[in-house]
């Protein structure tokens, strides 16, 4: 019995992994497209950024970068009020944590299958790009006027 629970839970976090990594896909292939529809002017992305400051790990899904502005995100596959606060809390540590973004302006953005609790308005109202995945690629789900907050 043991013993299956742990292949369960083996199989289990393969599976989550692997979809998570299908939804950040889904995000970043048209993550550069969809910033500069905002005005957002960024040319390249990172995915999985980690990195520990003064031994404090941190990770960041993707990174998309131009020579001033960042915009980092964060991916889930449902997206919760607690992963909302949660990554606000990261991104206030950004600058200190990867100094080489020290000087450049830093927007936040959440990305999502699915939302629960109204989290994607909670994410908007809090400054966030607010980015929804879609069948085969990714909208940003903000109001036209939405101006992003910096970190």
């Amino acid at each position: 019995m043991k013993e299956t629970d742990k292949k369960l839970k083996r199989l289990e976090a393969l599976f989550t992994g692997q979809w998570g990594k299908l939804i950040e896909s889904l995000v970043e292939g048209d993550l550069i497209a969809l910033l500069k529809k905002r005005g957002v002017h960024v040319n390249r992305t990172i995915q999985r950024v980690s990195g520990s400051f003064q031994g404090n790990p941190y990770e960041f899904d993707i990174i998309a970068v131009n020579g001033k502005e960042i915009v980092i995100v964060e991916v889930k596959t449902t997206l919760r009020v607690d992963d909302v606060k949660h990554f606000l809390e990261k991104l206030s540590h950004a600058k200190t944590w990867m100094t080489e973004y020290k000087d450049k302006t830093v927007y936040g953005a959440v990305a999502y299958l699915t939302s629960n609790a109204a989290s994607h308005i909670m994410a908007e109202k809090q400054g966030l790009f607010v980015i929804k995945a879609t069948g085969n690629s990714a909208f940003i789900a903000n109001k036209t006027d939405f101006n992003p907050k910096e970190f």
